[in-house]
């Protein structure tokens, strides 16, 4: 039975393929206060920003192509049941191959229905509009959890580390709640490896490994090192 590797991602392995990370140094996300494009007041104070925000960061997505971190993550598949927890919204998983991915805080290229959740709908263009509706006649918005917002799959993200054989945390300074907690809730002495040049404070803990290094570097060796234990 192949070992299970889960591995949470953040904005630093999107980064590298070019997409601004969620909060710059400044606190700022592409020059916009973070609550005025990702928080249900900022959507009923001004929703033609939010949209047109997000139309700019879906272009930018679908432009981006995934970079040696995500195919490391792929190439792991090989020999191990991997199942990855991001916190991004892009596609680019996906686009490298990763085969189980769950989109913490939603995705980019989808919409929802403004009042029935359960109404989401896969995005061919790069664009809503105000005006652009669900079939029950209400504004679509994009399908992303805003500040605010319940995480929907943060449950089963849980289940998913607990039951991991090797846990890694890539290209994300754990400060964003409540994917920040999911380190937590990994098995006793269960390796885990943080991979970020940045080193996040984390309590030590039995088979902890700090890889100070981005994403498109750490994540190729950490696999390949994985990969040469399991032959």
């Amino acid at each position: 039975m192949k070992k299970k590797i889960v591995v949470l991602t953040g904005a630093g392995i999107s980064a590298e393929s070019g997409l601004a990370t969620f909060r710059g140094s400044d606190g700022l996300w592409e020059g916009h206060q973070v609550e005025d494009v990702a928080s249900p007041e900022g959507w009923a104070r001004n929703p033609e920003l939010v949209l047109e925000f997000y139309n700019q960061r879906r272009a930018a997505a679908r432009a981006a192509q995934p970079n040696a971190g995500h195919l490391a993550l792929v190439a792991l598949e090989q020999d191990f049941e991997v199942v990855i927890i991001t916190q991004n919204v892009d596609d680019l998983h996906e686009r490298a191959g990763s085969s189980r991915v769950l989109h913490l805080h939603g995705k980019l290229l989808e919409s929802r229905s403004t009042r029935f959740e359960h109404l989401v709908y896969p995005m061919t263009s790069d664009r809503i509009e105000l005006g652009d509706q669900c079939e029950k006649g209400h504004q679509l918005r994009p399908n992303i959890v805003w500040f605010g917002e319940a995480v929907p799959l943060m449950e089963r993200a849980m289940e998913e580390t607990a039951t991991a054989d090797i846990f890694m945390v890539v290209g994300t300074s754990l400060q964003v709640y409540p994917a920040a907690n999911l380190v937590h809730y990994t098995p006793t002495g269960c390796p885990t490896y943080i991979i970020d040049p940045n080193q996040p404070a984390l309590a030590a803990r039995p088979n902890l490994h700090f890889v100070r290094e981005p994403a498109t570097i750490g994540v190729p060796r950490v696999a390949a090192e994985l990969l040469r234990q399991a032959d």
